[in-house]
């Protein structure tokens, strides 16, 4: 006899804290059905206030018969206390009952509460900040850890973060364990996502998708044979081995909007996982011992979920992606550009991550900027709604032209100090005269934007998913391999790889009307460190800190990492000739030593997250890394001789 399946809870993943300010609140979540809410709030030493969430205030989206976002968007006519504790808690509201987050989802609530919190910060005087979560990294979660360090301060509010910044790279979109895309299928059918014709592919649409034989491991398969599919499958779906950097694995590629819809919502929540049956298919000898080997890893990954939820529910969080969270090499060269979106496969597959990104993480960093995307993508899917299921083609492409024709993903959050978070990825500098070399990670517009966001500043905090200031060394080795003409070989994108958008980024620092404290936070590159910077013969300012902190659940090849921290302190001591020879020879830079490396380490290695506290006059005081395996790592202020 079949056993029945558990019935759907009504909340699947969420409640999300996102973008929060004294006078406004931003939630995210997603349910089994369309539900009416209340979000009752709870300021110590202030009357309780309940707020009903009509339209208003409440944006639902079906993404599936049995998936709705519900974009959560309160604004305060009396602003919330900041600088102390704030209990909060979403009722689900079904004729006379109620019921709270204590019993939908206990799992939220740290031992002997009774609701989650959140701290409104009055200043940004700490933040953690991390990028990089491949679910089959076999390695602790840094988020599941995070959360077991806050529990820790749970009734000390002045301890808090102001914000969980997460800096890239959020999904493995492009990486995808077989067990993980087992799941993925299960959780499509389980909530009836929205299918979708696909185009210039060997399969017509996504349930074929699903079926096909090449769907588990075998997906470059699915491209025909043609000149351009050889060139499509060779630069988005090669699954080319990267021996210096990462090695990409694109032949479980993620490719329809459900599929990356359903990513979501497995490395968010563990209520999905409760849903649905993993049992490996039908493989080949060597792909079934690969699928038992991945579902080891993705076991204990998900055994951590449930912290790092309760995390996602106290903290309010920022986000914004790098490559992953799309396409390895995600916009790299003009050459990769015109390939990639040349075709409709390749340009489907970035669009639908695009549109995923939209609702699932951009949303929720600026409502108002997003309004008129997520106002489209709501009339898509009730179209869809009404149309079996099915998301209309011709209508899905324009959506998905709409978005990646939008400017305007980069954003700011005021305070003291103010966050700049820029777009490293759609707005590139592209190289005219040789396009298969790497592009700027900004164009000269993007540019100029932010050198006018920050003049006169005092100080600023700049969140780039990239370091603005990496290893010499690798960079070194990222040129070596560009002038080869193999960039995709090695992840050849940083921020002196583009001559002019090298040169224009480092004038902004120069210039004299930026007399103040930068501090540049990143992730990307697998592991961390910290510089203190400062300008060459300018006696008054910028003083600049380089803080990079990667990632969260993914590392270095240990070895490998040793060879170029080692190598790279030899060649480019302070007094070699070859930093000359580097667009960075008008700085002078102070790399941090962390204080568990062994001696003269620079570059710590592991997964975890970072913690920075910072002054009043927005400079560093306190550099961390809470390493998820159970310490943490300081990196104290360089000794500088004089």
């Amino acid at each position: 006899m079949t056993q029945a399946a558990p019935p759907l809870p009504d909340v699947l993943a969420g409640p999300l804290l996102r973008r929060l300010a004294p006078e406004r609140l931003s939630l995210w979540l997603v349910a089994s059905q369309p539900l009416e809410l209340a979000l009752m709030l709870h300021p110590a030493g202030l009357p309780p206030r309940r707020l009903p969430l009509g339209e208003e205030r409440l944006q639902r989206i079906p993404v599936g018969r049995h998936a709705w976002l519900h974009l959560i968007d309160v604004s305060l006519a009396t602003p919330l206390p900041t600088g102390t504790p704030i209990d909060y808690d979403l009722k689900v509201v079904a004729d006379t009952t109620e019921r709270g987050i204590a019993e939908w989802a206990p799992h939220l609530l740290h031992e002997g509460a009774s609701y989650p919190r959140f701290v409104l910060a009055e200043h940004h005087h700490r933040l953690l900040h991390g990028s990089c979560r491949k679910p089959h990294h076999d390695g602790p979660d840094g988020l599941a850890h995070a959360d077991g360090w806050l529990a820790e301060r749970h009734r000390q509010p002045q301890e808090w973060p102001a914000w969980l910044l997460l800096t890239g790279d959020q999904i493995y979109a492009d990486d995808v364990a077989g067990p993980m895309l087992v799941a993925i299928h299960a959780l499509i059918a389980r909530l009836g996502l929205f299918d979708e014709e696909l185009e210039g592919a060997t399969v017509p649409d996504s349930q074929a998708l699903y079926r096909d034989a090449a769907t588990y491991y075998r997906r470059e398969a699915l491209l025909p044979d043609t000149e351009s599919g050889t060139a499509l499958r060779e630069r988005f779906f090669g699954g080319v081995r990267k021996p210096v950097f990462t090695t990409a694995n694109a032949h479980n590629h993620l490719i329809s909007f459900a599929e990356i819809i359903a990513m979501y919502l497995l490395v968010w929540s563990p209520e999905p996982w409760r849903l649905i049956d993993t049992s490996p298919p039908s493989l080949d000898s060597e792909d079934q011992q690969r699928f038992l080997d991945e579902q080891a890893i993705i076991e204990r990954f998900v055994a951590d979920l449930p912290a790092c939820a309760r995390l996602l529910a106290h903290l309010p969080t920022l986000m914004i992606f790098d490559d992953h969270d799309v396409t390895d090499d995600w916009n790299l060269t003009a050459d990769w550009e015109q390939i990639a979106y040349g075709h409709p496969f390749s340009r489907r597959i970035i669009g639908n991550a695009l549109l995923a990104y939209l609702l699932c993480q951009g949303w929720g960093n600026d409502p108002d900027r997003m309004a008129e995307l997520t106002t489209s993508s709501a009339a898509l899917m009730e179209r869809a709604s009404q149309n079996e299921g099915r998301l209309p083609f011709e209508e899905q492409n324009a959506l998905l032209q709409q978005v990646l024709r939008f400017q305007g993903w980069e954003y700011r959050i005021p305070g003291t100090p103010p966050l700049l978070v820029l777009d490293t990825r759609t707005r590139r500098w592209r190289s005219e005269r040789h396009p298969s070399r790497p592009s700027g990670l900004m164009d000269w517009e993007a540019l100029i934007e932010l050198q006018e966001g920050m003049l006169d500043a005092p100080s600023a905090i700049i969140v780039s998913p990239a370091p603005m200031f990496g290893v010499k060394l690798i960079e070194a080795v990222q040129r070596l391999f560009t002038l080869a003409g193999k960039p995709l070989v090695v992840d050849a994108e940083n921020w002196m790889a583009h001559r002019g958008a090298a040169s224009v980024m480092l004038n902004i620092f120069r210039h004299s009307r930026t007399p103040g404290n930068y501090v540049i936070l990143s992730g990307d590159v697998h592991y961390s460190f910290a510089y203190d910077i400062e300008l060459r013969h300018r006696r008054s300012g910028p003083r600049l800190w380089q803080i990079t902190s990667s990632g969260i659940k993914n590392a270095f090849p240990d070895t490998l990492l040793d060879w170029f921290d080692r190598l790279n302190r030899w060649l480019y001591a302070p007094r070699s000739p070859l930093n000359w020879f580097t667009k960075r020879r008008r700085l002078v830079i102070h790399p941090r030593d962390p204080d568990r490396a062994k001696a003269g380490e620079r570059l710590w290695n592991g997964s975890g997250i970072g913690l920075v506290d910072f002054d009043d006059k927005g400079r560093p005081n306190d550099i961390r890394y809470l390493d998820a395996r159970g310490f943490e790592v300081r990196f104290p202020p360089a000794r500088i001789s004089k």
